[in-house]
């Protein structure tokens, strides 16, 4: 990786961007791609769309998405304790002594911390963190001084925690999931510029918002733009981790290469076709089968309209939906080489219909 692509990795990764407040982190996504694309869309909600040949009739999508989890602050006791809700699947147990952003319109970020009894005075039966439980202190005596702060319900917070190297091999940090998505298809955006490699389609780079409520942004944007294809790609489990179940969850490992998904919304003859480009080019690749649904914005573009020809690319992840959430630096660029050879693959006009 060189360091201009570095250099937004670590940028666009420690920006703040909660489900419903992806702004700055769109700014940034934005900024980077702008040299790569014939123009852009954004909408009402703030996804964001780079297009590349916007005048051609067949459109190919790529899509990750821009948001993470967080918490709303949901009630401010009379000693000034903050009592929240999720913003997307947060997890209650990892917040006690956790230090938090508190994002407030007023004032920026106000500093804060999740608080917790100390071991020598919890119960024998020890109290497990829960979210009747867990609060947010921030330095305040009673509510007035909460208040004064900027802070009321509905104020978004965010852990702290950044994007670091674990050693030579990984990342780790808070939001991999899923703005490493967003990462990833800017770089195979900027790969086929320098490569100057002419698409017979116009190519639609989407960072959609939303993701963690519901596959909200995919959503809209889908609708909007009434792709032929989408190449959606997310996180997936690292399934080798302690404490996971292979029988129920699948034997996915970070380090092996990209995950690819098999699911009623996954269209075969697409997934196909990804599978003999990544046997072509060599490109080491996992499988992994899903229930009913992905769960990710793969399903939002699928049902799209009269159907959208879907599949999903997902990066290895470990320990999803923490403050170290890791990834290896290998699978970014392998998932990074197989959306770039896959694009490189479809062919103008190409119908993915299983009857014809």
């Amino acid at each position: 990786m060189d360091q201009q692509s570095k250099d937004f990795l670590f940028k666009y990764l420690n920006n703040p961007s909660p489900t419903g407040f992806e702004e700055g982190g769109q700014r940034i996504w934005l900024d980077y791609v702008k040299p790569y694309i014939d123009e852009y869309i954004s909408d009402t909600y703030g996804t964001v769309v780079g297009v590349v040949n916007p005048k051609a009739a067949y459109k190919v999508v790529i899509e990750a998405h821009a948001d993470e989890i967080s918490w709303f602050v949901n009630y401010i006791d009379d000693k000034g304790y903050i009592y929240v809700i999720r913003n997307g699947g947060s997890d209650h147990q990892i917040a006690p002594s956790m230090r938090v952003n508190v994002h407030t319109r007023k004032n920026g970020i106000v500093k804060g911390i999740f608080g917790w009894p100390a071991i020598h005075v919890r119960k024998e039966k020890e109290d497990a963190p829960t979210l009747k439980n867990i609060f947010i202190d921030v330095g305040a005596s009673n509510k007035e001084e909460v208040e004064a702060m900027g802070i009321h319900p509905g104020t978004v917070i965010t852990f702290t925690d950044e994007l670091m190297e674990l050693g030579d091999k990984y990342y780790t940090g808070r939001a991999l999931d899923n703005r490493i998505g967003g990462f990833m298809i800017a770089q195979v955006l900027r790969k086929i510029k320098d490569e100057g490699i002419q698409l017979p389609f116009g190519l639609y780079v989407v960072n959609a918002v939303q993701e963690e409520i519901g596959l909200r942004g995919a959503e809209m944007i889908s609708r909007r733009i009434k792709p032929n294809v989408a190449i959606i790609t997310d996180v997936t489990h690292d399934t080798n981790s302690p404490m996971y179940d292979k029988k129920n969850s699948g034997d996915i490992s970070v380090g092996k290469g990209p995950t690819l998904s098999y699911a009623p919304a996954v269209q075969q003859n697409l997934r196909d076709l990804i599978v003999a480009v990544a046997e072509k080019n060599n490109i080491p690749f996992q499988r992994h089968a899903s229930s009913r649904v992905t769960g990710t914005d793969t399903d939002a573009f699928a049902y799209s309209g009269d159907g959208v020809a879907s599949a999903l690319i997902s990066l290895p992840l470990k320990y999803m939906h923490t403050t170290v959430e890791t990834a290896a630096k290998e699978d970014i660029t392998q998932v990074i080489n197989l959306i770039f050879e896959t694009l490189k693959s479809i062919e103008e006009g190409q119908d993915f219909r299983y009857i014809k």
